[in-house]
């Protein structure tokens, strides 16, 4: 099983740019001409929210004709640049997006793993929530595939990552105390798989691993000094790559959209 993650498109009108300076659209098509040319294809591609950069219909329009140019089958998740009503009226046919309780939360398989994917939106934040709601729904389907390899997949990481900025608006410290207690008491969950961050960060938490991705577009600016600005910076696009093979578990590969002339032989 190979599942490809792309994040934080923030597609924008036709003819506009993000912060008056981003081509994210054109971003975003170079990096679905890398997917389609990876050999083997990834099996679905799993978009980790921010989809677009304001919610807007007309910017979901713009996304879903970008979108159709990718030849791999793939599934959307809500971030907090999202709108749940405007992504489901253009995306009406998608199965994923029929929502439960009003959450844009679902399953699918991907080969021999289950992937759940969560809806962490909190309308008129920029922070990330999972309500009680939320969450025994996503311990009932955690309980209904014990006997599988599991992927969570959320937009809002439920851990700081040293950039303060960033870390102000990550899932809510008491929700992500709760999916801690609760993603420990399931040991099969082989990763958690988040965006927001827009950049490639790794650790541990509930007994398993975290894993965010960079964005197909610009990244966070790498901030580790306390009150550093809120800034971002135009490092190479990249998205993440998750394989599975029985017997060896999940192995997760950062690649970047730009290939610097290569691959070349040794």
């Amino acid at each position: 099983m190979l599942l490809a993650q792309i994040s934080d498109l923030h597609i924008t009108p036709p003819g506009t740019l993000a912060y008056g300076r981003v081509d994210t659209a054109a971003y975003l098509a170079r990096a679905i001409d890398v997917l389609n040319s990876l050999d083997p294809r990834p099996d679905t591609v799993l978009v980790t929210g921010d989809l677009v950069d304001a919610g807007g219909i007309e910017e979901y329009r713009h996304l879903r004709t970008l979108l159709g140019r990718l030849a791999i089958p793939w599934r959307l998740m809500a971030g907090n640049h999202d709108d749940r009503a405007n992504l489901r009226a253009v995306f009406d046919d998608r199965p994923e997006l029929a929502g439960h309780d009003g959450y844009l939360h679902y399953t699918f398989a991907a080969g021999e793993v289950r992937v759940i994917a969560l809806d962490t939106l909190d309308p008129g934040s920029g922070g990330g929530r999972l309500c009680a709601t939320r969450l025994a729904w996503l311990e009932a389907q955690l309980d209904a595939c014990r006997d599988r390899p599991v992927l969570i997949g959320m937009h809002h990481p439920p851990i700081e990552c040293g950039i303060g900025f960033m870390d102000e608006i990550r899932l809510a410290p008491d929700d992500s105390r709760a999916l801690d207690a609760l993603v420990r008491r399931h040991p099969n969950v082989e990763r958690i798989v988040c965006g927001h961050v827009h950049r490639a960060i790794t650790t541990r938490f509930g007994g398993t691993i975290v894993w965010c991705a960079p964005s197909t577009a610009h990244q966070v600016a790498l901030q580790l000094k306390p009150g550093g600005p809120d800034a971002f910076v135009m490092e190479p696009p990249a998205f993440g790559l998750h394989l599975w093979r029985a017997g060896v578990g999940l192995v997760t590969h950062c690649m970047s959209v730009e290939q610097g002339g290569g691959p070349q032989p040794f």
